[in-house]
């Protein structure tokens, strides 16, 4: 059994038609990339994709969040402030803003990109949960915009301020929010706002923030939360944060960015400057044990990839787009054609939307045979970073601008 946030929380079921499609946290419903719903359509251009409304927006990293009659987005105002707006989801009015002090400067290496707020947001259907660059959590009522409670992890751990902000996007499990933050990885009690544990403590500053994203997942025959820190990869119990088991994943200067993508018992990740990884996570002894299955030369570089059919699609460092099989690691095909920075991807049956950082978006078949571009079409002029949602045949693209709605015509 997989467990997922959809699995978890009935409301993000897509079982009642009536019910309107919804992306409450990083990369969807079961954070894997994955949308559920009617197959795409073949094409993007022209009536293939119509815009519904645009929002202009102060700059930020921060993929939408959709709720089922409203979308939370977040920004940096005036490079001191990050806000939270809550905009009608029909026709992007906004119904509520709520803002806070924080702002920082990233190191000199990657400031080309912007100082902007980084974390995509978690919503449970009632409330909001926002990672702000200083290591701030603040949980919001979704309705209102009220500040319910918040979680200063520097002022509470006495931890250094992060080298690259809170980028970590949160989850959230029954009454348990994950988060890496504070030099280490917590669990906060969703409702009060409450420590319950805090695990993998290290020093902190330039090397303790996290850009990884934790997942839940059960592998061998173990319930685990997934962690990825700059310098390894770890499986905890999710209950008590007591590591299961730890692999160290070399990287340059710790970029270890990807979201850990569980498949098949295992775990892929890939990391800046190192190498792509596949693991098997089993049992010796009675004791959960990690074994390296293959390792390939690709060096994936912020772009967590999606997994259809057993194989994954990848976008590398080097601009190229790699498919690869989880199976063997096997290489089935890599394009000789750049495509951008980075890329953003979701999935949907045998289709795949990719975003890159220069607003273009590309449709693809999933095809371990080929490079199968079907579309694509230039969605903003301003540079896209943040995570794409797909909401039934509804498509948001956040760039550093603003919010655009668009609707897929059949």
């Amino acid at each position: 059994m997989r467990y997922s946030f959809a699995l978890m929380l009935a409301w993000t079921s897509f079982a009642d038609a009536a019910e309107p499609a919804v992306w409450p946290q990083w990369r969807g419903p079961t954070r894997d990339g994955q949308v559920a719903g009617p197959a795409w359509p073949d094409k993007l251009k022209g009536d293939a994709l119509q815009q519904i409304y645009r929002v202009e927006l102060g700059p930020g990293y921060s993929g939408p969040i959709v709720a089922a009659d409203r979308v939370f987005v977040t920004e940096t105002v005036d490079k001191k402030d990050e806000v939270v707006r809550a905009l009608d989801r029909a026709t992007g009015r906004e119904l509520w803003r709520q803002r806070w002090p924080g702002a920082l400067s990233v190191p000199f290496f990657a400031r080309a990109n912007g100082d902007w707020i980084r974390s995509t947001p978690a919503y449970d259907g009632e409330r909001l949960y926002v990672a702000g660059m200083r290591d701030l959590l603040v949980c919001l009522d979704g309705k209102s915009g009220a500040i319910l409670w918040q979680f200063d992890f520097m002022k509470e751990f006495g931890s250094e301020l992060p080298g690259f902000g809170l980028v970590c996007s949160p989850l959230v499990v029954g009454d348990a929010l994950y988060v890496q933050a504070g030099a280490s990885v917590c669990r906060i009690d969703k409702n009060t706002g409450k420590l319950r544990w805090r695990s993998l403590a290290d020093g902190g500053g330039m090397m303790g923030s996290a850009f990884s994203s934790p997942v839940l997942s059960e592998l061998g025959g173990r319930k685990q939360l997934v962690v990825q820190t700059r310098t390894k990869l770890c499986g905890l119990n999710p209950d008590d944060g007591v590591a299961l088991w730890e692999q160290e994943i070399p990287a340059f200067r710790g970029m270890n960015i990807l979201t850990p993508i569980v498949y098949d018992g295992g775990l892929f990740t890939s990391a800046y400057g190192g190498k792509t990884h596949f693991f098997n996570v089993g049992d010796s002894g009675g004791k959960p044990a990690v074994r390296e299955v293959w390792t390939g030369k690709w060096q994936g570089n912020m772009s967590t990839p999606v997994v259809v059919d057993g194989h994954a699609y990848l976008h590398l460092r080097n601009q190229r787009v790699m498919c690869v099989n989880l199976k063997t690691g096997k290489e089935t095909w890599t394009t000789s054609k750049l495509y951008g920075k980075y890329w953003n991807l979701v999935a949907n049956g045998d289709r795949i939307l990719a975003l890159d950082e220069r607003g273009t978006l590309y449709l693809l078949r999933a095809n371990p045979e080929k490079f199968d571009l079907l579309d694509e079409r230039k969605v903003s002029d301003a540079e896209a970073w943040a995570h794409l949602a797909v909401c039934g045949d509804e498509v948001y693209v956040r760039d550093l601008a603003g919010l655009t709605v668009y609707r897929w015509r059949k």
